[in-house]
């Protein structure tokens, strides 16, 4: 028999479902009529005319996904907002208790939210493309129409020859988990919250980070659907040019939602930094450099006709690995080697088989038309523009060779049966390899920017270049010494790479403010690469541990597993401690729903004078998981110009789960070692804060939910409790019913007692009293970890200098093709 679920909302859940699957038919509609359309165009007259009636059928199928994709979101926001817990999704990623924006950040906390993001502005730039892309539309928009088409295939939720096809966000809670529960037509009047978000994406930056970075992922197809179309219509060198601003689009929005997500990074979880090099991390900035090679080979070929298969190849494989990160962070395959990625859906194969027909399209047509390719014969000069953009997007390749190499450790494990560890210590082995990778990109985007394309002058290059290198090498000793970045070879001549590169760009950039303002947005994003990478340098190689433990005192086994504790230092409640030049103080703690914040105090104090020169507070803040024995931190910063100061909790007490207190059964074992007292009416009897005074008895006592008959004995113990100078009161009951003996103990929070009335002895003409102390309060402390950062806002600057210079060069390639 159906049981009929009462407060049940199905019609938001049954109409998104709806749009799904329109989605899904829509985008295959799509597709198949641009390619029909672009197929014919190439034909007869006939052909050309029936091309314009695919079309139009194309575009009208384009426009209902476009509807369709807002209707999915539009419906899944209202369930969410809503708080209609009957929905799988609501239940695991929000909660009542979450701000508007925070609600909004747990719309793509889950997988199918995420892919929700991804297809909707994928559908955002498929409106541009139709709009402006003129003979293009058909081939390009037939690719970013067949990617639409597999994301909205994630979402439809259906299992096909016992095989998911993707996850539905509109799952009620009851069909996605078992239990007991929802046996009962009434089950939601026992759900009175969500699980909420995640502690750790309850953060600014977790509002505008997912969108960015995925607007990012969109924005990869573009250039790939030229090159497709490229190679598809014979069309070799007239992509080129549309595509370059669309590549540096992609870099641009996929550059800064990285940063974004490294900001986050930074200051909301507690490994000590902006970048671990985590898979998830490394997954995403892969496709990002391979694209940013791309950009510099495609300049090159623009200019000189050189290097066209590497070009195409680039912006190719760029979108091919945003495929294959979405594989890694989607899939399970991961593990637990990342800290951040989704859990597995059961859509293994599923996403397989997006990366598998892409690069196989790819690579098909590659072979194909690698006879017709365009090949210049005449070598590129070694003092050209163009050999050094080569050799640059090269080394950039070889860099990502070695990134992606690591991270897919996972994946050749479970493809081979192997059992391959990854590196022990996960930054250093990165920063062995990836530190000169970045020391040959720096210098290549220094003395790159004093040759020409095709043919440079040799004596006005060496020239230029000799004095930009020795100016450099007198800056970069002062940063070093200023920095004190000489603990390893290898930084110093990466600081000198970087001011070379400064200063070789600052060159160019002088020239446009003199006109040569096409010049300028290479020369901006190279100077704010150059600043990044400084930035990155010194704050991780100079990073200053202040939190010191020069005492001996450990923390326990289990703490030393994930800590080091020489780097941690406790902290008892209002006594301070020195650390480095500061003066630190726990001020105490206050919790905000889920989370706690220690309140840390910062001094700085003039040995001379005695006076506060510096004083402000940070709350670094952790959920307490009290069943795993652990806490979930999150730290707070100090911003300066010149460094910041990280601090978080490595270890606090943890907070007992709190037990009921029935009348007779509550949890004495929260209590030390009762004692027992023969009393009387008047007596006194002193616990450690205080006194109790027997005021007398009730003789006519009630019991709550328990009938007290004639035959039965109910008697209470009136007592007045004393302590720190406060009275209150409480009567325990001792009860005879049916020749059995009973008591009704009493607590006394206030007080930390619990007292109970046990027995009565008529032959002394007295009364027992059992008196419960809870044991005196530890004091308040915490463990700290606290890092200052120097000279991290290069990095941060740098950041936005460089999407400056990506602005610059995208409305310079916008004005060259509207000039065409």
């Amino acid at each position: 028999m159906d049981i009929q679920f009462i407060g049940e909302n199905l019609l938001p859940g049954k109409l998104g479902q709806f749009f799904i699957i329109l989605s899904f038919c829509s985008a295959l509609l799509a597709t198949i009529s641009y390619y029909f359309a672009t197929v014919s165009s190439h034909g007869d007259k006939f052909q050309k005319e029936s091309a314009a009636g695919w079309q139009k059928i194309a575009r009208t199928a384009f426009s209902l996904n476009l509807l369709s994709v807002v209707g999915i979101g539009s419906c899944l926001f209202y369930i969410i907002y809503n708080h209609l817990f009957e929905y799988h999704y609501a239940y695991f990623h929000s909660s009542k208790t979450l701000p508007v924006y925070y609600i909004i950040s747990s719309f793509w906390e889950g997988q199918e939210g995420s892919f929700w993001l991804w297809t909707f502005w994928q559908g955002v730039l498929g409106s541009v493309i139709v709009l402006r892309s003129k003979t293009w539309e058909n081939s390009v928009m037939t690719t970013v129409m067949l990617s639409q088409a597999f994301i909205a295939s994630m979402l439809v939720g259906v299992e096909l020859f016992d095989e998911r096809i993707g996850s539905s966000p509109f799952v009620l809670l009851r069909d996605a988990v078992a239990g007991p529960i929802f046996s009962r037509p009434d089950y939601l009047t026992l759900i009175t919250d969500g699980r909420g978000l995640n502690p750790l994406l309850q953060n600014y930056w977790m509002v505008i980070h997912p969108p960015t970075l995925f607007l990012g992922f969109a924005s990869m197809i573009v250039p790939f659907a030229y090159g497709i179309a490229g190679l598809w219509e014979k069309r070799y060198s007239e992509w080129i040019k549309p595509a370059l601003p669309w590549s540096l689009f992609a870099v641009m929005i996929l550059g800064t939602g990285i940063v974004m997500g490294s900001f986050w990074a930074y200051e909301a979880l507690n490994f000590g930094g902006f970048w671990a090099w985590d898979p998830v991390e490394n997954a995403s900035i892969i496709p990002w450099l391979t694209l940013i090679a791309a950009v510099h080979v495609l300049i090159a070929y623009k200019n000189s006709g050189h290097s066209y298969f590497t070009a195409t190849f680039l912006v190719l494989i760029s979108f091919v690995l945003v495929l294959y990160a979405s594989f890694l962070t989607r899939s399970g395959i991961l593990g637990e080697t990342s800290v951040h990625a989704f859990t597995d859906l059961g859509m293994f194969w599923h996403l397989v088989s997006y990366v598998a027909v892409f690069f196989i399209l790819m690579i098909a047509l590659l072979v194909i038309r690698w006879k017709e390719l365009p090949i210049t014969k005449k070598d590129e000069e070694t003092y050209s523009r163009e050999f050094w953009l080569f050799i640059g997007a090269l080394v950039l390749s070889v860099a990502c060779i070695q990134i992606l190499a690591t991270t897919s450790v996972p994946v050749f494990n479970a493809i081979f049966g192997s059992e391959i560890a990854p590196p022990p210590n996960v930054i250093q082995h990165y920063n062995k390899w990836q530190v000169p990778f970045a020391v040959v990109i720096a210098f290549i985007s220094a003395f790159s920017q004093y040759l020409k394309y095709k043919k440079t002058d040799a004596k006005k290059f060496f020239i230029s270049i000799t004095i930009s290198l020795v100016l450099s090498l007198f800056i970069t000793a002062a940063a070093v010494y200023i920095t004190k970045v000489y603990t390893n070879f290898m930084y110093i001549i990466l600081t000198y790479a970087a001011v070379f590169s400064i200063l070789a760009n600052a060159k160019i950039l002088g020239g446009a403010f003199k006109g040569k303002w096409r010049l300028a947005g290479s020369a901006v994003a190279h100077i704010g690469f150059a600043f990044l990478l400084v930035g990155a340098l010194i704050a991780a190689a100079t990073n200053n541990i202040i939190s010191v433990n020069d005492t001996g005192i450990g923390f326990g086994d289990e703490f030393a597993k994930s800590n080091n504790p020489r780097e941690n230092v406790i902290l008892y409640k209002d006594e301070p401690i020195k650390m480095d030049r500061y003066t630190v103080t726990y001020k105490g703690d206050s919790t905000e729903g889920v989370n706690t914040y220690y309140r840390i105090n910062y001094q700085v104090i003039d040995t001379v004078s005695g006076k506060v020169k510096e004083n402000f507070d940070l709350y670094p803040n952790a959920q307490q998981n009290a069943k795993m024995k652990q806490i979930i931190a999150s730290p707070d910063t100090r911003h300066y110009l010149f460094h910041d100061i990280y601090t978080h909790v490595s270890s606090v007490p943890l907070k007992e789960e709190d037990h009921e207190d029935h009348e007779g059964h509550s949890d004495e074992e929260n209590y030390e070692k009762p004692v027992n007292h023969e009393v009387n009416v008047g007596d006194t009897v002193r616990f450690r804060d205080g006194f109790i005074t027997v005021k007398g008895i009730n003789r006519e006592a009630k019991i709550q939910n328990i009938p007290v008959t004639a035959q039965d004995i109910a008697i209470g113990m009136q007592l007045e409790v004393n302590s720190n100078g406060k009275t209150y009161n409480s009567e325990p009951v001792y009860l005879l019913k049916d020749g059995s003996k009973f008591d009704f103990g009493k607590t006394v929070d206030e007080a930390g007692l619990k007292l109970r009335f046990t027995n009565v002895y008529p032959d002394k003409d007295k009364l027992e009293l059992m008196v419960y102390q809870k044991p005196k309060a530890e004091k308040s402390w915490v463990v700290l970890k606290a890092i200052e950062f120097p000279y991290i806002n290069f990095f941060w600057g740098g950041t936005i200098i460089m999407i400056i210079g990506f602005l610059l060069s995208i409305f310079r390639r916008n004005k060259e093709l509207k000039g065409a």
